[in-house]
């Protein structure tokens, strides 16, 4: 216990106009170097790193208690900002050092498990179990800052256009549709479950139904699902609602608050309004509902030009009613060997494809994995689709349309990433919308909703709900950056009798659809308000403008792979007593 010095400037933000100065700094040790007397130490803290020096001239005892300092020891000092003789370019505070004249020793440390530094290539896993010190790391502070500057932005932006700030519930109704619910058993109602809610969805649809008008929330959201880089159990939107509102409004709201984010907090001017294109489009296009149109290598459908070659797997896929579609690679031909053709073949697996057919245009001639099913003159023809030049690159997939559209929408990325043609540093922007109203669900055999079932379709297209649902377009929409779906949202249904049978054509009865949404379908008797909105992935959104290649960099204490808290080691087991409480007992494994 002791006394704390009271800081007048953080470690990172001294700079030569500050020579002379007496400050006072708060934070950790870095390292210390002791050079016979002469002490210097890197004083650290969430700005950044600048260097103290305790002189040999200083007190015995001031010396004495510098010499104990080790890495990771939080220290108080006092001192006078000097010039630095030797100055570190590589650091904003390289041009000058404090020369300590106090320090207090708030608390030592024992060698951390980890190095604070930003390189310091510690498992993922270790990183998370000791995320604490993980968080130390420039890195790690300023991706928080960063994440706190986006946050700022929009709450300024949104209650600057009339949006009111409302917290919905966090335990809710279980719900059939989307995602696994997380389930909370209820002790007061013993027998009964909440659900963490996978988003607001239905609450803030009552808001609109309550004459709030314009909604906005920053709000957690719980899916249980398997996870990846860009996914988490918990995961935050920027969840929006407004009402007497068509498509373009929200789309126009939604510019206007990209605009202002990028000019405050990365500093560019975009350009308003953004291209927009169907989902038919896209997928035709880039085979992907999240097109990057940064580069070209765009697909083309080749059903035309093979149907009558000899070569059995392209001919078998058009009379199952799939798709025989591919991409030109311009220049690609001497950039990828065998070898590197292979591996994008067997990451092609995991979309379904069966196996991925290359032509190389070069030399004057063309060759292939599949020379001997094809003529020079067929060749020629399938080259001619592309605009194939000399050193071009084809690659072709055949099957199901998804398993084509899927497989090529990742090839052409997965390419262009290899090739180093993503510019990081050019933003194209990108509305999508137009997307189907259902998909269909061939393992259950039946339609569901695509996005869900209260998003609005097309008024022209009501009367094929019942007749030809693949037919039937939604008024939903996506915004897009560089291939990363930013957020989603649609025009909501507000009609009751619509409502009725976008749940009728969902295979709900009228007593399934007010068991699982009976409180909604009550509250639209009663007037309800166009309305429309759009959720932003705010972790995505940092993830994407930080630079970073996982949502965990831009987490604070997210969980790994297996859904795990390393630090707190949550989810544990609950006691016999507290299982006994809310009438829960588990299964014994056999």
């Amino acid at each position: 216990m002791g006394d704390i010095l009271k800081r007048t400037d953080m470690c990172g933000t001294l700079i030569s106009k500050d020579i002379d100065r007496n400050v006072v700094l708060n934070g950790w040790i870095q390292k210390s170097r002791n050079l016979g007397g002469l002490i210097f130490c890197d004083l650290r803290d969430k700005t950044g790193i600048v260097q103290i020096v305790f002189p040999d001239s200083s007190p015995q005892e001031l010396l004495e208690k510098a010499e104990t300092l080790k890495s990771e020891y939080v220290v108080g000092i006092k001192g006078t900002v000097k010039e630095r003789a030797s100055k570190n370019k590589n650091i904003k505070t390289g041009d000058i050092e404090v020369f300590v004249n106090e320090l207090i020793i708030y608390s030592t440390a024992e060698t951390p498990p980890i190095y604070i530094k930003d390189d310091d290539n510690a498992a993922d896993n270790l990183r998370l179990k000791y995320r604490y010190l993980d968080l130390r790391k420039n890195k790690m502070q300023r991706n928080l800052t960063f994440r706190n500057m986006i946050t700022k932005v929009a709450r300024d932006y949104f209650y600057e256009n009339g949006f009111t700030e409302i917290e919905t519930p966090m335990l809710i109704k279980p719900t059939p549709e989307g995602a696994r619910d997380y389930l909370v058993p209820s002790r007061v109602n013993a027998g009964k479950f909440y659900a963490l809610p996978q988003s607001p969805q239905m609450y803030k649809q009552l808001l609109m139904v309550g004459g709030t008008d314009r909604y906005f929330q920053i709000v957690k959201c719980f899916r249980d699902e398997d996870l990846r880089a860009d996914r988490q159990p918990e995961f935050t939107q920027i969840d929006l609602e407004m009402s007497f509102v068509d498509m373009d409004d929200v789309m126009e709201m939604q510019e206007g608050f990209m605009k202002r984010l990028f000019k405050e907090v990365m500093g560019q001017d975009i350009s308003t309004p953004f291209p927009k294109m169907t989902y038919d489009e896209a997928m035709e296009r880039f085979g992907s509902d999240k097109p990057d149109t940064r580069f070209g290598f765009e697909l083309k459908r080749l059903n035309e030009t093979v149907k009558n070659c000899g070569f059995k797997v392209f001919t078998d896929a058009l009379s199952s009613g799939g798709d025989v579609r591919g991409i030109n690679i311009n220049g690609g031909a001497d950039k990828f060997s065998r070898k590197d053709i292979d591996k994008l073949q067997e990451a092609l697996k995991s979309y379904g494809a069966k196996g991925l057919v290359w032509i190389k245009l070069e030399n004057g001639n063309i060759s292939s994995s599949v020379n001997k099913f094809f003529s020079e003159k067929e060749f020629s023809e399938i080259a001619g689709v592309f605009d194939a030049q000399a050193g071009d690159l084809i690659f072709i997939v055949s099957g199901k349309s998804s398993v084509v559209f899927d497989s090529l929408g990742f090839l052409r990325r997965e390419v262009a990433g290899k090739l180093g043609i993503l510019d990081d540093s050019q933003y194209n922007f990108l509305w999508v919308y137009d997307f189907p109203l259902y998909e269909y669900d061939e393992e259950e055999r039946r339609y569901f909703a695509m996005h869900h079932p209260f998003t609005s379709p097309k008024i022209e297209d009501i009367p094929y709900m019942e007749t030809d649902p693949a037919k039937v377009k939604a008024k939903a929409y996506d915004i897009v950056l560089n291939g990363v779906e930013l957020g989603g949202g649609s025009i909501r249904i507000h009609d009751q009798e619509l409502q009725k049978l976008m749940f009728k054509c969902l295979g709900l009865s009228d007593d399934e659809a007010n068991e699982k949404f009976g409180f909604l379908i009550e509250a639209f008797k009663y007037g309800t308000p166009p309305h429309g909105g759009l959720a932003y992935g705010l972790d995505r959104l940092v993830m994407l403008l930080s630079g970073e290649h996982s949502i965990r960099e831009v987490i604070a204490f997210p969980k790994n792979q297996a859904a795990m808290c390393m630090v707190s080691e949550a989810p544990s087991y609950a006691t016999s007593e507290q299982l006994d409480e809310l009438g829960i007992s588990l299964k014994k494994e056999d």
